[in-house]
């Protein structure tokens, strides 16, 4: 019986570079027709990324973006769970708790086992959910009402707050920023909220500048009106930057559970929770106060069991990747590398308020966060053009205006993370400076020739 010759594109395997998949234009906008050796498709794809950016010099994320070998070989084992079959893979569920209990633990659950929580894709998910539970609790306050809810909160917020306020109805009293202030302050927020607010939001680290609202002063202003007007708003803390770093820089500080109005928090297990995006994770106070109409149950994937996150499916890893920081690093191994990541952030803001150009905004003081604006007197160029020019050396640094208020001041922010050394700091010091002369250098030779085609035009 004569052999079935097999066709090119369905040998698993073929000369990389020398095949005519690299000398023709490969589909982008329909669907292919054929298949491909998988080393092709590999490589075709894997040239593609390396138009990105390169991870370990991005300066503007704030997620992870370094991990230890045995963190993502348990990644690599585990790909294929979904963590949501809890019937299936009984243990990572298990495991999920764990990290739960000891996120409550972590942030003074007055007691651990009374609270509630779970593992979001990111802190957007689980500040909507969290958020989405007090407007049920305003509900169920407030079951004849014709009012609309309201939140508050600061313009310094993340985008998420106002994607929940317009995707669930609800009024958003936002609190502007000033020119010369970043954060909003306890007063502000008495003066906008009613018996219509489902909660007050109050941020530890923004995204903007790495400070934190004034949580403390907030929750004592809270705790007031409820014994004055018998007004009972809760604060929801987002705690997406900072959760997994004051807890062990500076443990006295409050700002979480201890705090009587304080009935939610989220943080980023993906951010310095030290964990490859995306992690979030929501923990509730009391379970009993978390809303039962947002609990689901379903059976179809196995046993019974409760889910009441806004996704569904998704992959087990980073919980587990999470599961494998607590117990590798506890709280001494991530004292030590957070108060890295602060020493090395205040050593480059230490150079960079010597360089000249730059009004500091945030030092590295509570977050490793360094943030600045160009002096007043620089006209030269702006943090757009010196972004832009990092850009040539490979690194990225974020520039961008702030909100309403204050949306004329510009400013550059580095986030420090784990695998930003000092030696690190030095070099992208020297880049910044060697960017800064380039700049001032050039644009001073542009205007120089437009002086002279301006009194001697070319015919």
């Amino acid at each position: 019986m004569k052999k079935k010759k097999r066709k090119f594109s369905e040998i698993g395997h073929a000369s990389t570079y020398s095949s005519r998949f690299f000398s023709e234009e490969v589909p982008k906008f329909v669907f292919p027709k054929n298949s491909m050796p998988a080393n092709a498709a590999y490589q075709l794809v894997h040239d593609e990324l390396d138009l990105d950016a390169n991870p370990a010099l991005n300066l503007a994320s704030f997620v992870t973006t370094w991990m230890e070998p045995e963190a993502k070989q348990l990644i690599q084992e585990n790909l294929h769970k979904n963590f949501i079959d809890h019937d299936e893979y009984p243990q990572t569920q298990v495991i999920h708790q764990r990290c739960v209990t000891m996120l409550m633990d972590l942030f003074n659950m007055p007691d651990p086992n009374k609270g509630i929580g779970s593992a979001t894709i990111g802190s957007s998910e689980a500040i909507m959910l969290s958020l989405l539970a007090h407007k049920w609790n305003w509900k169920k306050k407030n079951p004849r009402t014709t009012s609309q809810p309201n939140i508050v909160f600061g313009s310094e917020v993340h985008v998420c707050w106002e994607k929940f306020a317009r995707y669930f109805e609800v009024e958003m009293r936002v609190i502007p920023i000033h020119k010369n202030r970043y954060i909003v302050q306890a007063n502000e927020i008495l003066q906008n909220v009613d018996e219509n607010t489902i909660c007050v939001g109050a941020i530890l680290g923004t995204t903007y500048t790495g400070q934190s609202d004034p949580i403390s002063e907030i929750n004592q202003a809270l705790v007031n009106l409820k014994k004055t007007k018998g007004l009972n708003i809760p604060i929801h803390v987002d705690a997406a930057s900072g959760g997994f770093i004051l807890p062990f820089t500076d443990p006295k500080f409050a700002w979480d559970f201890r705090l009587e109005q304080v009935q939610s928090i989220n943080v980023s297990g993906h951010k310095y929770g030290l964990v490859f995006p995306g992690l979030g994770w929501m923990l509730w106070k009391e379970a009993k106060t978390f809303p039962e109409e947002l609990i689901f149950k379903v059976n179809y994937l196995g046993g019974w069991m409760p889910t009441y996150t806004l996704n569904f499916s998704c992959n087990s890893i980073n919980v587990i990747a999470q599961y494998y920081n607590f117990l590798r690093l506890g709280k001494k191994g991530y004292k030590n590398i957070m108060q890295n990541c602060l020493k090395n952030a205040q050593y480059l803001a230490s150079l960079m308020q010597k360089a000249g150009p730059f009004e500091l905004i945030n030092k590295g003081e509570r977050l490793p966060i360094v943030a600045m604006k160009l002096k007043s007197s620089v006209k030269k160029f702006s943090v757009f053009d010196l972004s832009h020019k990092l850009r040539e050396k490979g690194w990225v640094v974020s520039a961008y205006t702030l909100p309403k208020n204050a949306e004329k001041v510009a400013i550059m922010r580095v986030v420090v993370k784990e695998n930003f050394s000092h030696d690190m700091a030095e070099i992208f010091f020297k880049d910044l400076q060697d960017s800064i002369a380039y700049l001032s250098t050039s644009l001073k030779k542009k205007r120089q020739k437009k002086r002279k085609e301006k009194h001697h035009p070319i015919c």
